[in-house]
Order: structure tokens, then sequence, then C-alpha cells
């Protein structure tokens, strides 16, 4: 059976995510932090506190059981603490000193890395790419294939 054709943007789009894809693994890995201890502290440091497990798992699209190994682990190794939140079943996410530290030497070193690169574009530049591939992820979610039923 022969496979689709695929069509050359695609083909130039995926190689560049994939690029993409490494760059982050690669700093994980020169960083000295698993890739999920990485996005969370890069979250911590992003986000407005406070920053719930809830909403942790919202903003980096994981699976709930993903985040809370790589949460465990973090407050194993004393660096971030969880916390009873509004209710019970909510539990909120708290950088330690320790944390902060850790955050500053991986997260912190990313995001720096990520405004060099929107620096080094014109202003113009970087709003058409943000656009654009806003509209890309945009149309591949209206296209998103139904399961098959049957089988």
């Amino acid at each position: 059976m022969k496979n689709p054709p695929l069509d050359p943007w695609l083909k130039r789009y995926n190689n560049i995510l994939k690029e993409s894809d490494h760059f982050y693994r690669k700093a994980a890995r020169r960083l000295g932090v698993p890739e999920c201890a990485l996005w969370i502290l890069y979250t911590l440091r992003a986000e407005e506190p406070p920053l719930t497990q809830k909403r942790l798992c919202q903003q980096l699209l994981q699976p709930k059981q993903t985040i809370n190994s790589a949460l465990k682990s973090l407050e194993a190794e004393g660096c971030l603490t969880l916390s009873a939140g509004e209710d019970r079943r909510t539990r909120v996410i708290t950088l330690t000193e320790k944390g902060a530290d850790l955050a500053r030497r991986t997260a912190d070193r990313i995001i720096q890395a990520e405004q060099a690169a929107f620096q080094a574009m014109e202003p113009e530049e970087a709003e058409a790419f943000l656009r654009l591939f806003k509209q890309y992820v945009d149309h591949l979610e209206a296209a998103e294939p139904e399961p098959e039923t049957g089988a």
C-alpha cells in the first residue's frame, strides 16, 4: 500500500516543529532537569500565582498523572510545596527557595532564549508569525478527524 503524498509545506512544517521540540528536549537535558519538570518550572515563572495543579495541567496540556508524577518528584527534592486550595481537591503549587533557584538556573534561561529569538525579529514579523501560527492551529483543530467507528 502506497503512502499518501505529503504536501511539501507540511513536510517543512513538521521538520521545523521537530527542531523546536528538539531545542526544548536538548535544553532540559543540558540544564539537568526532566522535560516535564522544566515545563512546570517555566509555567510557575510565567503565570500569575496562585497556580493550582488543575490549572497547570490545562496550561501544559498534559495528562494529570504526568504532571502529578513530576510535581511529586519536585516536592520530594524540596523544590516546591503542594498545599490545600479553596477546597480539599484543589492543590496550590508554590516554589520553595530551592525551587526558585532551580527555576532561575533552568526555566528563566529558556525564557531568556525565547525572548531573544523574538527580539531578533522585527515586531511586524513576530506579530505575523504568532497570528499565522494561531490561524494554522485553529484550522488544524477544525479539521480534527473523527474517531473511526467499527473496525
